[in-house]
């Protein structure tokens, strides 16, 4: 007997997501409803024959399903969020636990009971709920997943190397289908780190920078980058000096390795570059091991580069085992989300969308999503495929246009790449020794301002190129535009666009990395957007102690300063990338051009006015005024106060007595002496932001005749009547006007 339903289950808001469609089947001669959640195969094995069957009895371990959230959460959620980001609401900032998350949309206890039960009846053993309440992970075997969820667990060759992976679409009972959106992978098919791999430094390298070379550069002369070179280029320099270092903010990395040096070398890159003490902490959520010299590389890349732009923020390496089942890197995303452990986050691990499943990215959407209610910053790599996001970036030719499915949602920012148009000599590189400390003198900059950038893409389509390597970017299959994406060059097809932001990912001047290696002390260079993202991260760090509070997701801000730069003439805080583009080999992808586009978002930035832009302003409506001498004046400022926790103005003087108002926006002020005075209000931000206002006291005798006033100051009054004259002012408000003209007549008594 078999019974049909046809369902279509509602899709995430702003993911344009199929519904799922519904099958029969009934094992043992018993009706069951069942509704098949379509597309959750994994690409690289849907049309590929399989070598055999799973073992039923291999453990699929930490298996995580994914829920839905119901359409009137979505719709609260996206309330709340912009609310969150809108200086004008009273939930300005109000961030929300991973518990008050999961208690506010995520499933109720009775619905969480429904699906656990299924799961245990099935044989099944829960791990945990996650405190946000959007996923869970379980535990069972093959025999168990194809019983349960009616889908063959097979054996493939992908690469080179043996994996295994559902051959159909999974099914799960008809009452369950509002609920539960899939299980995030049943295979061991790995996310693909976004890095060029890393080149270990020569001897002769390492001997002639020993030697008092010029500059970190290699054999053809271009340089390296070290982190003087990343704050000279990116102009965070001006921050650090004001004491703007990351002191206060935390910083989470995503990872799935560990090995034992680890601390030893962030502590030893840290040392020679450098950078004051502060070794970054290994949180161990399930222990995987040593993957490697590639993933131990993207490691050390990450934890060294993030901590390397934010010198004083406390890091965090968050590390998972991956399973038969589950990446560990959506394992460590999960835990550092569902722990609430950082401010900002960097990912540098991606699939393209169509690899991912629907399940996929229901799961990372509503992971971002939580993030950025919980105000956790996340940042993650475009990848390094250009165009070509399906495709591995060391494949000879792209075969479709696609982006990376972890950087795609309306949550988080996702980081591109350029490179520098020069690589070496002047006028943006020294010629000169320029030494900084240890015997190596990898402290020493060779940077001198900033590089101007082209987009990334050192492919097969550029001089000199190969393969596909190149800034990822293009536009997503599924989330739709989010209202924030705003900005001249923001493509019209009504889908979010990737990236949002980019910094350099070339080679030419790759990042300097200390790792396990063969090459004499361990120096490494490495390129890719897994080196931008990270940096971002730092970058962002600075922003959270600048402004005193997390952030949660930067778009709207982002994008608010873009839309301000390029379409209204406003702050410089980007660098406009405007020459090439992430076609590769087989593929036409996108060009760099004004404004927005989709290989280097918003573009690079200039660190020091994103900063100090990103807090808002404080100005003052006089820039001068005059006042009698012991006559008191109210002055006030206007404070925007966007994403800052503290709008609390305090005032000074040079001289006179000033005191500060309720609200703090306005003081009064008088003098006994004449005399030219500043007072200067200021918000408490590092450095602080601040509003100078210059007072001309002076005393009635207009004339100057050295008498009192007379009948002669009225007539001067009057010859100024309406002007700005400072001089002739007498009431602080910068206007000579009819208030002066009573002030004046009541000196002489005629009022």
């Amino acid at each position: 007997m078999l019974a049909v339903l046809s369902l279509v289950a509602g899709p995430v808001a702003g993911q344009g997501l199929p519904g799922a469609a519904a099958v029969g089947f009934a094992p043992g001669g018993q009706a069951q409803e069942r509704v098949e959640l379509q597309g959750n195969v994994h690409r690289a094995v849907r049309d590929r024959v399989p070598t055999g069957h799973a073992d039923p009895g291999m453990a699929m371990e930490r298996m995580i399903l994914s829920f839905r959230m119901r359409p009137e959460a979505r719709a609260r959620l996206e309330h709340l969020l912009a609310d969150q980001q809108d200086p004008a609401s009273a939930g300005f900032h109000q961030w929300l636990t991973p518990e008050q998350f999961g208690a506010r949309f995520g499933p109720s206890r009775a619905e969480l009971g429904q699906v656990t039960g299924w799961l245990k009846r099935q044989g099944f053993t829960i791990d945990e709920v996650a405190p946000g309440g959007m996923s869970l992970q379980f535990s069972g075997d093959v025999g168990l997943v194809e019983q349960a969820f009616r889908t063959p667990i097979m054996e493939y060759r992908l690469a080179g190397r043996s994996v295994h992976a559902n051959a159909g679409d999974p099914s799960i009972p008809a009452e369950l289908a509002p609920l539960v959106a899939g299980v995030v992978s049943l295979h061991n098919i790995p996310r693909k780190a976004a890095n060029t791999g890393g080149r270990g430094l020569s001897p002769q390298e390492l001997a002639r920078i020993a030697g008092g070379a010029p500059q970190w550069n290699d054999g053809s002369g271009d340089n390296f980058l070290n982190p003087g070179d990343f704050s000279t280029i990116y102009n965070v320099g001006p921050l650090y000096q004001a004491g703007v270092t990351g002191a206060g903010a935390t910083i989470a990395i995503v990872g799935r390795t560990h090995y034992a040096s680890m601390a030893t070398n962030w502590q030893t890159f840290r040392s020679d570059m450098g950078l004051p003490s502060n070794t970054p902490a290994v949180v161990v959520n399930t222990e995987p091991g040593d993957l490697g010299t590639a993933e131990d590389m993207e490691a050390d890349l990450d934890v060294e580069w993030s901590g390397a732009v934010a010198r004083s923020a406390a890091v965090k390496f968050v590390c998972s085992a991956s399973t038969g089942s589950s990446d560990g890197i959506d394992l460590s995303a999960q835990y550092i989300v569902n722990h609430n452990l950082a401010d900002v986050m960097s990912t540098s691990f991606g699939s393209c969308e169509s690899d991912m499943t629907q399940a996929g990215f229901t799961f990372y959407s509503n992971l971002w999503s939580q993030a950025a209610a919980q105000g956790i910053s996340v940042f993650v790599a475009s990848g390094d495929s250009g165009a070509a996001g399906c495709d591995a970036a060391d494949a000879s030719s792209g075969t479709t246009l696609a982006v990376n499915g972890l950087a795609s949602t309306v949550y988080d920012i996702c980081v591109g790449g350029t490179q520098f148009a020069q690589s070496t000599g002047a006028p943006y590189w020294s010629t000169t020794a320029n030494l900084g400390g240890g015997s190596l003198h990898i402290a020493g900059t060779s940077a001198l301002a900033y590089v101007p950038e082209d987009a990334w893409n050192e492919s097969g389509t550029a001089s000199g190129g190969s393969q596909l390597w190149s800034s990822g970017g293009g536009v997503s299959l599924f989330a739709d535009l989010p209202s924030w994406q705003v900005a001249p060059g923001v493509p019209t097809s009504g889908k979010r666009a990737v990236p949002d932001v980019a910094l350099a990912a070339s080679t030419a001047n790759g990042y300097i990395i200390y790792t396990n290696g063969s090459s004499g002390l361990g120096y490494y260079v490495v390129g890719g957007t897994s080196a931008a993202s990270p940096a971002f991260a730092g970058l962002m760090a600075l922003i959270v102690q600048r402004t005193g509070q997390r952030q949660g997701n930067a778009n709207p801000t982002l994008y608010q300063l873009g839309s301000s730069q390029y379409g209204q003439g406003g702050a410089a805080v980007f660098h406009d990338i405007t020459k090439g583009d992430n076609s590769v080999p087989g593929l036409t992808g996108f060009p760099a051009g004004a404004g927005y586009d989709e290989v280097t978002g918003l573009g690079s930035v200039d660190a020091e006015a994103l900063v100090n832009n990103w807090v808002g302003s404080i100005t003052a409506p006089l820039a001068s005024a005059g006042l009698l001498t012991g006559r008191t004046a109210v002055f006030s400022v206007t404070v925007d106060t966007s994403n800052y926790q503290d709008s609390t103005v305090t005032w000074s003087s040079s001289g006179g007595v000033i005191v500060p108002g309720s609200p703090s926006t306005s003081a009064s002020f008088h003098a006994d002496a004449a005399g030219t005075y500043t007072i200067t209000a200021s918000l408490p931000a590092i450095p602080p932001k601040t509003a100078s206002m210059t007072i001309y006291v002076h005393d009635p005798d207009l004339m100057g005749s050295g008498s009192t006033v007379t009948g002669l100051d009225i007539l001067d009054l009057l010859g100024h009547y309406g002007t700005s004259g400072t001089a002739t002012d007498l009431d602080g408000d910068g206007v000579v006007d009819a208030a002066d003209l009573s002030l004046l007549l009541q000196l002489l008594g005629w009022n």
